[in-house]
């Protein structure tokens, strides 16, 4: 049997949410009939989406850990989007944690924060 673990994440709209996630390399698609709720994926990276109308990106605890086998070629891929370093979204520096890993984080338009990192 092959595990997986699949993070669930609010969107305030969906359109924008996809939008957002479509540029960072991700294709999405709408899966259920009322549109509030996606599935987006690039490679083995998976997400899923719940519409969450109500929700103050700013005041947002929602997020999630990629570990990935490169967390510098995404951060290459990623910084070339010119998100910027502070505000909602943005992109950290990538940096070597003291925990023993190689990291960066993204916060999309929600709030929720993506942590993407691999092993020193």
């Amino acid at each position: 049997m092959n595990n997986k673990s699949i993070p669930q994440l609010p969107a305030i709209s969906m359109e924008r949410t996809s939008d957002f996630y479509k540029r960072l390399g991700f294709s999405v698609k709408p899966v259920s009939p009322g549109g509030d709720y996606a599935i987006a994926d690039r490679g083995t990276l998976e997400i899923h989406f719940f519409l969450h109308q109500a929700l103050v990106p700013s005041e947002s605890a929602f997020g999630c850990y990629f570990r990935v086998t490169d967390a510098d070629l995404l951060y290459s891929e990623f910084h070339l989007l010119g998100l910027p370093s502070k505000g909602i979204p943005r992109i950290t520096a990538i940096e070597d944690k003291p925990w023993g890993m190689r990291e960066f984080a993204i916060v999309d338009e929600n709030g929720s924060l993506i942590r993407i990192g691999h092993e020193i």
